[in-house]
C-alpha cells in the first residue's frame, strides 16, 4: 500500500469512525422514544379500561409513576410535534402512539442496520491499516 493510499484508507475509517459514533446515538435515542411511547400507550390503555372513581397510576417521566382517580372526563392530551398537542379519545390516542411506535421502529430497525454496515466496514478498514503497519514494521527491521 502506498502511503497516499494509507492515509486515505485512515481518512475514510475515521469518516466511518464518526459515522458509528452519530449512529449509536441515532439508535440510542431511537430506543428511548420507543420506549416512552410504549409506556405511554400502555397508560392511556389502563385508562380507556378504568372505571370511574378507579385509580390508576400514570407516567409521569424518568421511569416515575403518580396515582390519579379515574373521572369521566377521558379527552386526552397528546403531543403531536412542534409543541403542538391535539385532545383525543383513548382509543384514537392509542392508535395514535401505536402508529408513531411502529414508525419508530421501523426507524430502528434501519438505523440499526446502517448502524452494523458502518462498524463491519470500519473493522476491515482498521485491519487493513493495522496489517500495512505490521508489514511496514517487518521491513524496518
Amino acid at each position: 500500500m502506498e502511503d497516499a493510499e494509507l492515509r486515505q484508507t485512515i481518512s475514510l475509517a475515521e469518516s466511518y469512525k464518526q459515522r458509528v459514533e452519530a449512529l449509536s446515538r441515532q439508535v440510542q435515542a431511537l430506543r428511548v422514544s420507543l420506549d416512552e411511547v410504549t409506556v405511554a400507550s400502555q397508560a392511556l390503555k389502563a385508562f380507556r379500561d378504568a372505571k370511574d372513581g378507579e385509580e390508576i397510576m400514570v407516567p409521569i417521566g424518568s421511569m416515575s409513576y403518580i396515582t390519579v382517580k379515574v373521572t369521566s372526563n377521558r379527552n386526552v392530551l397528546v403531543n403531536v410535534g412542534s409543541d403542538i398537542s391535539v385532545e383525543k379519545d383513548p382509543e384514537s390516542a392509542i392508535r395514535y402512539m401505536d402508529s408513531n411506535g411502529a414508525e419508530i421502529s421501523e426507524a430502528l430497525k434501519k438505523t440499526t442496520e446502517a448502524l452494523s454496515e458502518s462498524q463491519n466496514a470500519l473493522s476491515s478498514l482498521t485491519s487493513a491499516i493495522q496489517q500495512e503497519y505490521a508489514a511496514r514494521q517487518q521491513q524496518l527491521q
